[in-house]
């Protein structure tokens, strides 16, 4: 693990700000020599703080029009077993462990409803899938939104 100081957030905010900002321009933001960011820049990468870059992509261009929420009660312990197989569907953007009255909480995409009916009843078949709900979502107001991780004062 590596001491993470205000100067690490300033650069991880402007990557979580702009994925493709060059070394440069992440160093003129925060007033630091491009060298150093680029070290920062790579020791974070190393010590996987920053595991990755990603696209920012509209899944609706691709033709998901589809997106639902999930909530599974799961039988004794397959807890694993469901979240792996929730994994592998092609269709999770987000499968989580919780607390509550529901042990598992995914959210997907989907081309259309038949789609989306289609991945209800697998799961709603599966031997540790003891409850389903599921929610269609009518409106994103935001999804995938960055979280600053400069300190907040």
């Amino acid at each position: 693990m590596i001491d993470i100081d205000d100067i690490d957030r300033q650069l991880v905010d402007g990557l979580l700000a702009d994925g493709r900002a060059s070394a440069n321009e992440l160093a003129d933001s925060v007033g630091i020599a491009t060298a150093t960011a680029t070290k920062r820049i790579r020791a974070l990468e190393d010590a996987g703080v920053i595991e990755g870059y990603r696209a920012d992509v509209d899944y609706a261009g691709f033709g998901y029009e589809v997106t639902a929420v999930f909530r599974l009660d799961v039988t004794g312990d397959g807890l694993g077993e469901v979240v792996a197989d929730l994994r592998d569907t092609g269709h999770m953007i987000g499968v989580y462990e919780v607390t509550g009255g529901d042990d598992v909480v995914a959210i997907g995409k989907f081309e259309d409803t038949d789609a989306l009916n289609a991945q209800i009843k697998d799961v709603l078949t599966h031997s540790r899938v003891e409850s389903v709900s599921t929610n269609v979502v009518l409106d994103t107001v935001c999804e995938d939104d960055p979280v600053a991780v400069t300190a907040v004062e």
